[in-house]
């Protein structure tokens, strides 16, 4: 057989662009996973739901005791992701000027004077609001908008704000003295709420070890905004099997006592989540799966989410509350349904 005769190689099918996109991307997010780890020890779930948050467009609320490490969560995660982020730590004195900005009065050389806008730490990509339940009510509203519309409005002119825009609040226990609690407009605002627990022996073994020595690890930066958001907009655009939107529609509807089949939870439930959470879990899903290296999410990713998405958008009724029914055993009840 000639050198002509001779069979060509099998060519291997090449991947659509789509795919080696969302490959690079995942690469870049187990980078970024790892490297947050180095320098949190103890709470893997927590970084996962918090990049879940980010990932998926949305704004978290870390509620936990003091000294569990939410704000070196949201500093780590600012500098691994390459965001501009800037912190305002909460208290009962603070104004939502404080937040947002202000007019100032300026006057030139010529003595002609004018008004002159002066930008809050809202203005960021990443903003910590550290211990957001101690300031009042009406400053912890001024992020309403910013949260839900990406920008502010100050004496009825309005200001983007810079994308991506995330803020991570972190809260303590209400418990506590000196703390309110957030408006539940505003809650709703949150895409998840996560719970940080005190970490093992083992992970406060290796903390110690880490951070107590001469130099202390330091994150490093891993992507950028323009990565990022490349990334954010590869989650809106992965497939949902009819199954998962199903079990995602059934999950929200049978939270509220309007809609729910089953008496003892409408006995239960003094109101449930709007519309809104079932956005967010279908987008979270669709994050999570992509940090798992999945193009499409399933149920499992549905059920890992349900109580930080759901936990913050309900409450019970007097009576269920006598009886010692918490919103973890509601959300136990649900996740059954799933099957």
């Amino acid at each position: 057989m000639t050198t002509s005769d001779a069979p060509f190689p099998a060519q291997q099918p090449s991947s659509p662009p789509e795919v080696r996109e969302a490959d690079r991307i995942c690469e870049r997010l187990a980078a970024v996973q790892q490297e947050i780890s180095t320098v949190i020890f103890g709470q893997d779930q927590i970084i996962r739901q918090t990049l879940t948050t980010v990932l998926a467009g949305g704004h978290a609320l870390l509620v936990g005791a003091p000294g569990l490490g939410k704000t070196l969560l949201v500093t780590t995660l600012g500098t691994v992701l390459g965001l501009n982020a800037r912190r305002v730590q909460f208290t009962p004195d603070l104004m939502p000027s404080d937040i947002t900005g202000s007019e100032i009065l300026d006057e030139d050389a010529t003595g002609h004077r004018s008004f002159r806008f002066v930008h809050g730490p809202v203005f960021t990509q990443l903003l910590m609001a550290d211990e957001i339940n101690r300031a009042s009510p009406r400053t912890q509203s001024a992020l309403l908008q910013a949260m839900q519309e990406h920008r502010v409005s100050v004496a009825g002119v309005e200001y983007p704000l810079p994308e991506p825009f995330h803020v991570l609040a972190t809260q303590n226990p209400m418990e506590q003295e000196g703390t309110y609690p957030l408006p539940e407009a505003q809650l709703d605002r949150f895409m998840l709420q996560i719970g940080l627990t005190f970490p093992d022996a083992a992970a406060e073994r290796a903390m110690l070890l880490a951070t107590t020595g001469a130099q202390n690890k330091q994150a490093q930066q891993v992507m950028d905004a323009q990565s990022l958001m490349h990334a954010q907009a590869l989650v809106r655009r992965m497939p949902v099997g009819e199954k998962v939107l199903d079990a995602i529609v059934n999950l929200v509807r049978a939270a509220r006592p309007q809609s729910t089949s089953d008496a003892t939870l409408r006995e239960q439930i003094a109101w449930g989540p709007g519309p809104r959470a079932a956005q967010t879990l279908m987008l979270a899903s669709r994050a999570r799966a992509l940090l798992d290296g999945r193009l499409s999410p399933g149920l499992d990713d549905v059920a890992a989410l349900a109580r930080p998405v759901l936990a913050h958008r309900m409450a019970l009724t007097f009576a269920a509350r006598a009886e010692g029914v918490t919103t973890d055993d509601i959300i136990t009840r649900l996740l059954k349904t799933l099957g």
